[in-house]
């Protein structure tokens, strides 16, 4: 049979003008075919849609802005992250992007966010392009037919081939995305990256989120046992957040984006966004096998004359990257949502070999790590260069971040009190010397102190304090060589050691600063008891 054809929505709100083509809410398998007709892309070998995402194959932060008026101005974190836009400026590009959009054919998407139904919200998502709208489908929930309403509360408007004007629009470059908050709307203009249409609503449930509903939002991935014990993994690229978070024995409730409600932990999302750089079968299982027909891969490479895709080719970027519904998951948890957490890691991969493998948090020293989002990148691959290059990212997101991280923060600490949460910092980087000197951290070590973390093994009175960073370190842990759990016992020289250690702690304490909430706040403890 069939399927029933919907009509399309009436889109008067948005003056789009009485010429212009509405395709609703088409299937995967239409949209793919519509994205072929339009030469948007082409079909790899296993059957996933392979297109280019033009000029932009990220993000583009310096070009995000948000309209400042009377529910952000005194709200939003404003600086380089935040940066203002007046709603004339707004009101101008609006006209002029729909004015665009006015004699073409538009796809038009219904979906929602927040797969706990007492946090969602619903989303319309109006595409220039069809891959732009196979992406909308993948990576927001999916509702029923009876479940698509009339007027959505946000709506996204994307229009890769209008370009602003900078003379007059407001904007840095061509390209843009803007977040009105009042008008519940978001243009993204000047890029055909999808991720800024993912990225968008993150930034928007960033902030109704914490202010209206006194939920913690989250950058991060989330899992569940089998006796309902939930575990959420927060990290920047390259800690292993995606790696440790996929466990056969576990079931995936999300790889990105969450909520922490009143009683449950929910994704925001309907479906993945996977790096696919060096993507091997045997690295990455799951997401190797979700590249099927219905997936959206980015700006991959094939090897010549074939439609097989070469993931170690990053000619056109490092950011090569697949969409895909997450019921691809064999072990996906749907609906996406399980209880409060009863762990929380923080994975870091220090690059100066001093942090502790493992080590347990108290609520301040969460609060402040959470802040701090810290991991350590190589500075490069030239001869001799081995010094390690601080990467700090607050909340481990800054880049989508509406409100102050003292915010967030302050949620976190409030939550880990009412509920008794584990908190962990995880070193996934070097042990035995710095980057150049030392040796990464084996993956099996990390799973077998996850593990232990997980099912009680280290809920034991067998822990001493780090000299350096006050960090409770474990005596023993199953699985791992007591010798290892002592980061400072792993170095030759002790001096040099220590050296390194103090090094990266004030570090700590020259990032810090920038959160400091008065003048007179001179410390993270002063300044973490203002959160």
């Amino acid at each position: 049979m069939s399927k029933k054809k919907l009509q399309a929505p009436d889109l008067g709100y948005l003056n789009l003008g009485e010429n212009i083509a509405v395709k609703y809410q088409l299937s995967p398998k239409e949209l793919i075919d519509e994205a072929l007709l339009n030469n948007e892309g082409t079909m790899a070998a296993s059957g996933a849609l392979a297109i280019d995402t033009g000029k932009f194959t990220g993000r583009s932060p310096k070009d995000r802005f948000i309209v400042c008026d009377d529910v952000t101005e005194d709200q939003v974190w404003w600086g380089d992250v935040n940066i203002k836009i007046s709603p004339e400026k707004f009101d101008q590009l609006y006209g002029k992007i729909t004015g665009y959009l006015g004699d073409r054919t538009i796809y038009v998407r219904d979906a929602t966010a927040c797969a706990d139904p007492d946090y969602s919200i619903s989303i319309r998502v109006i595409t220039e392009t069809a891959y732009q709208n196979l992406f909308a489908h993948h990576l927001f929930i999916r509702p029923d037919e009876d479940g698509l309403v009339g007027m959505p509360e946000w709506t996204i408007i994307a229009a890769p081939g209008f370009l602003a004007d900078t003379a007059v629009d407001g904007t840095r470059q061509e390209n843009f995305s803007v977040i009105n908050f009042t008008k519940k709307m978001i243009l993204i203009g000047g890029t055909g990256y999808t991720g800024e249409i993912k990225k968008g609503i993150f930034s928007v449930l960033n902030f109704i989120l914490p202010v209206y509903k006194n939920t913690l939002s989250m950058h991060c991935s989330a899992n569940v046992g089998k006796d309902g014990d939930t575990a959420i993994f927060f990290g920047l690229s390259g800690t292993g957040k995606t790696t440790l978070s996929a466990d056969p024995e576990r079931g995936l409730i999300g790889d990105d984006e969450h909520g922490w409600g009143n009683d449950s932990v929910f994704n925001f999302e309907g479906g993945c966004y996977a790096k696919c750089v060096d993507l091997t079968e045997e690295k990455e299982p799951q997401i190797f096998k979700a590249i099927k027909f219905g997936s959206l891969l980015e700006n991959i490479n094939f090897f010549p004359g074939t439609k097989e895709v070469d993931y170690a080719n990053i000619d056109k970027t490092e950011n090569t990257r697949v969409a895909y519904p997450i019921d691809y998951i064999d072990n996906a948890i749907i609906p996406s949502i399980a209880a409060v957490p009863k762990n929380i890691f923080f994975l870091t991969a220090d690059a100066f070999g001093v942090l502790p493998p493992i080590s347990k948090l108290n609520v301040e020293q969460a609060m402040f790590h959470f802040m701090s989002g810290y991991t350590a990148k190589v500075a490069g691959t030239e001869a001799g260069v081995t010094e390690p290059q601080l990467t700090f990212s607050a909340c481990f997101g800054k880049a989508f971040l509406p409100l102050h991280p003292s915010k967030y923060a302050a949620l976190l600490g409030e939550k880990m009190k009412k509920h008794e949460v584990n908190v962990w910092l995880v070193n996934t980087g070097w042990s035995g010397g710095a980057y150049g000197v030392g040796k990464r951290m084996k993956l099996s070590y990390t799973r077998a102190m996850i593990k232990a973390a997980l099912n009680g093994s280290l809920n034991h009175n067998h822990y001493k304090q780090h000299h350096v960073f006050k960090l409770m370190m474990p005596l023993n842990c199953p699985g791992v060589p007591s010798d290892i759990l002592d980061p400072s016992k792993t170095w030759d020289n002790q001096e040099e050691y220590f050296l390194k250690a103090y090094q990266l702690a004030d570090a700590f304490e020259e990032n810090f600063k920038q959160f400091e909430l008065t003048k007179v706040s001179k410390s993270r403890h002063e300044a973490l008891k203002l959160c």
